[in-house]
């Protein structure tokens, strides 16, 4: 197998265009080369982007934050900044594999891996992220929830390269959070995941609520009709229950050897609550 290490977009552009699906994009390496061993993928090449100075930009201003490529996990979780901003999806970095795969993986990759328990999703789906593409043709930019297609499969073509994520960070008064179920709170890959991000008015109304969740469906997903269930309340539990329960109704899981279908359901319901008191607590400590 040939191996490519470029140090500039435009050449990982041009291999991409030569090449198209019989090269294989490699950033930290951590899912494509466990997938390589199996045999679950064969390609005829290696691209390796690690060494693109621009992808390991994180730029913020007009509102968003934007990550390059080869952002790590490791930076998002540990980057005090970027807590601040988006402290849902540095907690989730920070479950992602062990040290060692959060120094190396990188948020980009995690979403064109589209595990169905990828951990980023959740948060990154609350954020509006927007996946931007280049290939030798042009650019584009595709919602992240239209790039996922199903459980490794996303609309990324041939020839195109991710170049960035681009997302919402926090408002005032907006508060969110990631919760994961798993048999440890990192290194293992999650039976449930969800994240939660709350808007709140000066009294404590929620005024918005975003509600994502992973490992409980082929792709990872918002979920509108629990979301719909807090607007306008002050999360008085019999809300949040019911919440819970259009959550647990919109889940489709399987069984797996890491928990059955019906566990997953079971621990729909007190994981939003946790997260919406996380959130409530967040935003209490902000106001103080």
């Amino acid at each position: 197998m040939r191996f490519h290490s470029v140090v500039t977009l435009d050449e990982a552009i041009g291999l991409l265009a030569e090449n198209g699906e019989k090269i294989q994009v490699l950033a930290g390496g951590t899912d494509v080369m466990v997938q390589y061993q199996r045999g679950e993928i064969g390609p005829e090449a290696m691209l390796h982007i690690e060494g693109i100075k621009s992808l390991r930009e994180v730029e913020t201003g007009n509102g968003t934050v934007t990550f390059g490529a080869g952002v790590t996990h490791r930076r998002v979780a540990r980057d005090p900044g970027l807590s601040d901003l988006l402290p849902a999806l540095s907690e989730a970095a920070a479950t992602v594999g062990g040290w060692q795969t959060q120094e190396v993986g990188t948020i980009v990759g995690n979403v064109c891996n589209a595990s169905p328990a990828a951990d980023t999703l959740p948060p990154l789906l609350n954020a509006d992220a927007v996946v931007h593409l280049a290939s030798a043709s042009g650019r584009r930019a595709v919602p992240l929830q239209q790039f996922i297609l199903g459980r490794r499969r996303t609309s990324r073509r041939p020839d195109e390269i991710v170049t960035a994520l681009e997302v919402q960070p926090l408002r005032p008064r907006n508060a969110e959070a990631y919760l994961k179920v798993a048999p440890r709170s990192a290194m293992e890959v999650a039976v449930v995941g969800l994240a939660a991000r709350l808007a709140f008015s000066k009294n404590g109304e929620v005024v918005e609520a975003r509600i994502s969740v992973c490992a409980v469906s082929e792709v990872p997903y918002r979920a509108g009709e629990a979301e719909s269930a807090l607007l306008g309340s002050h999360l008085d539990d019999e809300t949040v229950r019911e919440a819970g329960a259009l959550l647990t109704r919109s889940a489709d899981p399987i069984d797996d050897q890491r928990a059955s279908a019906a566990y997953r359901r079971r621990v729909l319901s007190p994981l939003l609550a946790r997260a919406v008191e996380v959130c409530r607590n967040r935003l209490e400590k902000d106001d103080t």
